[in-house]
């Protein structure tokens, strides 16, 4: 909403266009209406008086820094698989030497992604009901004890084995990871202004680029720290893949006590107190009345009281019934409301059964650019070397580049506009590399890594940042958090999807033979993604308040 900040009967005839039908105007003004005014007022004030200060400073440094930590821990698996690898079955035959199998493989990539999913839900929830900032430190303390605790996992001497200790872990590891989505979207959107509301959250959402670059960088640290060790007896990886785990949980440290001590938003804290006032303005004066209430004969039994009692009391009210604040489930009951629920749900989930589909099974790609080496002749210290290096020339090629990109437009070309043109690219690459995928490979390695370049791109000059974003503007304060925690497990659902159904297919008819479909198979989602985006609003440069009109929220 678009109100004037002055309290004369004029300026509140000036009141937007686009509210006048809604809004009585002058004297007249119902006081319901006048308290939302106040709101709006005092709301435009928080937003005129943001500043980029030390304290803003502070809170996007612990943002920044949680999702760089996320995006280490997810995607430090890949290396930690090829690792276990040359551990746990070294002495084994043929091609089973040196390799997981791949349903431990796949069991210990999706367990984050699992653990995502519930966390999401969950802590985005209680994100809404106890507060940002106290749900949020919570979660960085369940991945900090969960980290250390996956570095320690091993075989029992009866039961469980090495990897499904360490998915129990790691499925715990991402309840709190999936907290950090839908409370550091909250939190930096609630405390921007609507300026720079949309390059704050997609910077430091961007911070994942950097993880996802820091995890191989420390994989060759590691693996050349113990080289000499390795080469002479490959059971010393052990310690590598311990430590390449156990270091996750440094910058989790590191910023825990600023987490602690940040407080909730203003913002967050006005909405509440309001949802909560005008709920018990109507329990209060439904109390006064029902002790009035005088006794009419013939209605004594439980169900006529109950009806007298209600058909008094709403004829008492009347007019001067206060607002009273909706539920989620009425709120989203409304199909206006819950389409943009359903357009960043589906949105996100198409995004990340492509994103995640690539990403956790780098191993593919940077064996189709040549750099995987060979898993039974090399040294086990060259072969890690080797693959760490891939995996950070593909993310610095087109990864990296695209968060920032995103970052530096976000705020001229809007999230729509930037989602639009993502997806659309996506669909027209991934029919590309899917229906000439062979044919790219035999006659030009570098025209692959081009288009593959390409799509990491506009991954990320695209959905998987704009996702991110939108779900943080384009719904209520009451429910930010709950209905970003809902499009985020969505997403996730779209990772495991990929892990869990469609990589399983990637052998189908020979080694990686069947990438050329699943490509194709990545385009159609990405095709879903496009359409369901006009199902969003635009929320760029306009304040949380306009982008879901706060009137919406009472009845």
């Amino acid at each position: 909403m678009n109100f004037q900040k002055s309290d004369s009967s004029a300026d509140i005839a000036e009141i937007s266009k686009d509210h006048v039908s809604a809004l009585p105007i002058g004297l007249d003004m119902d006081e319901r209406d006048r308290d939302l005014l106040q709101r709006q007022r005092e709301l435009e004030d928080l937003d005129d008086n943001t500043k980029v200060n030390w304290e803003m400073i502070k809170k996007l440094t612990v943002c920044g820094v949680a999702f760089l930590n996320d995006a280490y821990d997810m995607f430090a698996i890949n290396i930690v698989a090829m690792i276990l690898g040359f551990v746990y079955y070294h002495d084994a035959e043929g091609s089973a030497q040196n390799t997981v199998p791949k349903k431990w493989d796949t069991l210990i990539k999706i367990a984050v992604q699992i653990g995502c999913l519930l966390g999401q839900l969950v802590l985005g929830r209680l994100g809404d009901k106890i507060g940002r900032t106290t749900v949020y430190s919570a979660s960085l303390m369940i991945a900090i004890i969960t980290t250390i605790a996956s570095a320690f996992s091993n075989s029992m001497v009866k039961g469980f084995n090495v990897f499904i200790v360490l998915f129990i872990w790691r499925v715990l590891l991402g309840f709190g990871i999936g907290g950090d989505y839908p409370l550091t979207a909250t939190i930096v959107s609630e405390y921007a202004s609507p300026k720079r509301r949309g390059m704050f959250i997609s910077g430091v959402f961007s911070c994942q680029g950097f993880g996802n670059v820091l995890a191989p960088i420390v994989g060759i640290i590691v693996t050349a720290c113990f080289k000499s060790s390795i080469d002479n007896d490959v059971r010393n990886l052990d310690y590598v893949w311990r430590l390449i785990i156990g270091l996750g949980c440094i910058p989790g440290v590191a910023t825990l006590y600023w987490r602690l001590t940040m407080e909730d938003s203003k913002r967050f804290q006005m909405e509440t107190a309001k949802a909560a006032a005008a709920n018990a303005d109507e329990d209060m004066l439904r109390e006064k009345l029902l002790a009035k209430q005088p006794r009419f004969e013939g209605k004594n039994d439980e169900e006529s009281s109950a009806e007298t009692s209600k058909e008094i009391i709403n004829a008492a009210l009347g007019e001067e019934r206060p607002r009273r604040a909706k539920t989620f489930g009425q709120y989203f009951g409304e199909w206006r409301h819950l389409k943009v629920l359903l357009g960043t749900s589906i949105a996100w989930f198409a995004l990340d059964v492509a994103f995640y589909g690539i990403n956790l099974n780098s191993s593919v790609v940077i064996e189709a650019i040549g750099f995987a080496g060979n898993i039974r002749e090399d040294k086990p210290s060259h072969f890690i070397t080797r693959n760490c290096l891939g995996s950070i020339i593909i993310n610095i090629l087109g990864s990296v580049p695209g968060y920032w990109i995103t970052v530096f437009t976000i705020e001229k070309l809007g999230r729509k506009t930037i989602q639009l043109m993502g997806f659309g690219m996506l669909t027209i690459l991934y029919i590309v590399l899917g229906f000439a995928y062979h044919k790219i490979l035999d006659k030009s390695v570098a025209g692959f890594i081009v288009l593959f370049t390409l799509a990491q791109l506009f991954q990320n000059f695209g959905p998987n940042v704009t996702t991110f974003v939108i779900p943080g503007e384009v719904f209520p304060t009451r429910f930010r958090s709950t209905a970003h925690g809902i499009s985020a497990a969505a997403g996730k659902l779209g990772a495991i999807v990929a892990q869990g159904g469609f990589m399983q297919l990637k052998d189908r008819g020979g080694k990686n033979q069947f990438i050329d479909h699943l490509l194709e198979i990545f385009a159609l989602f990405m095709l879903i993604g496009f359409f369901v985006t006009f199902w969003i609003p635009e929320s760029k440069g306009k304040t949380l308040e306009e982008i879901c009109d706060e009137r919406e929220e009472y009845y």
